[in-house]
């Protein structure tokens, strides 16, 4: 399991950080750098009202993961001990990013 950092706090899933998700997924079969990935698990939390009170943050995952030019990919999944989405203010899934992305 990969340890994840998550700024995405637009995310619903976001709790201090952390993502409730028990597994997200690396969208960017085409990406040659950071900013052509996403996190395809990203749902905006519109207005900000909703809160997490039946899920636990997870502070280690599954990350599967789309961008096969990334070194860390192993078979669609994310081989990093430790990996950052970034995207704070994101509304939609094209404005986050995997920023541990790093080209083969």
């Amino acid at each position: 399991m990969t340890k994840l950092d998550c700024n995405v706090t637009s995310c619903l899933h976001n709790s201090d950080n952390y993502c409730c998700k028990s597994a997200i997924i690396v969208e960017g079969s085409q990406a040659k750098d950071s900013y052509d990935t996403c996190c395809g698990s990203f749902d905006e939390n519109k207005d900000g009202s909703f809160r997490n009170l039946f899920k636990t943050p997870e502070s280690r995952l599954e990350v599967d993961c789309e961008a096969v030019n990334c070194v860390y990919n192993e078979d669609r999944h994310c081989s990093a001990e430790h990996i950052g989405i970034a995207g704070d203010g994101a509304s939609t899934a094209e404005h986050t990013e995997c920023s541990t992305f790093k080209t083969r």
